[in-house]
């Protein structure tokens, strides 16, 4: 028990490199179904076939289709990030760089638009089982939007207006793949809402200069 008097919960230990592997297989194995049909295609029992492990195995990574999709997202995320960190935006001031970048990672997207659909329904659909695992979807959001900010100790106001951008880059997301905004509008509403960057800016000492 903890000092709170709540259950003490054991770390979950580290992954061997066999069961990494694994893992991986799988979450390929699930962006190659959704790529082909979307979240409909998803189906377990296709997803331990075509990753060569037993249902049972399959379902002590993953729970359910949602937390394995949202898995999934979690891994499109991260090499979306190694990317973008090595060919990072290149705009002048924080807010250029930040909607670069999310329209960058919106456009990778949209190569792939029944992988991004069934992704987007699995963190709509998902309940406080997968709340740990939307938390790190949110968490990697905010990292890439952070990195591309150019800041490492965000002030509080700063967060906030990362966590309006976040919103509005999700929403987007589904206005599009419901077919209710084309891609002019998204660039539209991502460009305007980082602007948000702005006006959370350190006000500089009298007579210096804002940082950017």
């Amino acid at each position: 028990m903890t000092a709170e008097g709540g259950p003490v919960i054991p770390a979950t230990p580290p992954l061997t490199e066999r069961q990494e592997a694994r893992r991986r297989r799988i979450l390929h194995s699930s962006a190659r179904l959704a790529s082909r049909g979307g979240f409909d295609a998803v189906q377990m029992r296709e997803v331990a076939e075509s990753s060569s492990v037993a249902l049972g195995t399959l379902y002590r990574y993953f729970p359910s289709k949602i937390h394995l999709l949202v898995a999934t997202m979690q891994d499109q995320l991260q090499h979306m990030h190694t990317t973008l960190r090595k060919r990072p935006p290149g705009g002048d001031s924080a807010a250029d760089r930040v909607a670069e970048t999310l329209m960058r990672a919106f456009r990778a997207l949209q190569r792939e638009p029944h992988l991004a659909d069934a992704m987007v329904r699995a963190l709509t659909f998902a309940d406080r089982s997968v709340s740990p695992e939307v938390d790190t979807v949110s968490r990697q959001t905010t990292a890439i939007i952070l990195d591309a900010m150019g800041i490492e100790d965000p002030t509080p106001e700063q967060l906030s207006a990362v966590r309006v951008i976040e919103h509005t880059w999700h929403s987007a997301l589904i206005t599009w793949l419901s077919g209710r905004a084309s891609i002019a509008q998204v660039k539209i509403d991502i460009e305007t809402v980082c602007r948000l960057i702005e006006l959370t800016e350190p006000t500089p000492p009298e007579g210096g200069s804002r940082r950017r």
